[in-house]
């Protein structure tokens, strides 16, 4: 599924292919955008940066986005596969066994995916932070927003991660998660 038709299914309150896993990537996405941007607009200007400091975290920036946008498609293709598994035909022990561990397995996928994008916004969030007070001024709603998109790109990711929790029963798994999960949060209030 392409981006376009991802963001069409977020947007579109009848479709429940695509959920707030998506939603929160995409907010990190839009974050990248806007932070990318105010760095850019804070080139040749006395802020407190040396220009090549800008368009590196500009560049950064850039990459983000891009993996935020796929990182949009794979918590998508992750709930899929959740639903996907749910639909597996369940009349005997066997179909019952075959689909727990394929519940388990989407599970798994639709805990990563959110992972992943969580870090990503983290780190959009960290540069937002790096240019508070050292950017152009003329764009600091520009930069307020973005920061505060990412913030609610990392919540949202923490959230979906612990939405798909349940459906894990190993727990060596479960506690990697958990211990992502905190460690997540420990960098964001260190920012």
């Amino acid at each position: 599924m392409g981006y376009i038709s991802v963001l069409e299914n977020i947007l579109d309150s009848v479709d429940v292919t695509v959920g707030g896993g998506s939603a929160s990537a995409f907010s990190g996405a839009m974050a990248a955008g806007l932070i990318g941007m105010v760095a850019r607009l804070s080139l040749n200007k006395d802020y407190g940066l040396e220009d090549r400091k800008y368009i590196e975290l500009a560049d950064e920036l850039d990459t983000l986005n891009v993996e935020l946008i796929k990182g949009m498609q794979d918590d998508a293709c992750a709930y899929m596969m959740i639903t996907k598994a749910y639909k597996l035909p369940k009349s005997t022990d066997e179909e019952k066994a075959i689909r727990r561990e394929a519940i388990e397995s989407a599970g798994v996928g639709g805990a990563l995916a959110p992972l992943n994008n969580a870090n990503l916004c983290k780190r959009v969030y960290e540069i937002g932070k790096i240019l508070e007070g050292k950017s152009n001024t003329n764009a600091a709603s520009d930069l307020n927003i973005g920061i505060n998109l990412a913030k609610v790109g990392v919540d949202g990711c923490v959230q979906n991660i612990e939405a798909n929790l349940p459906l894990i029963k190993n727990e060596s798994i479960l506690e990697k998660f958990k211990n992502d999960i905190n460690n997540i949060e420990l960098k964001m209030e260190e920012i």
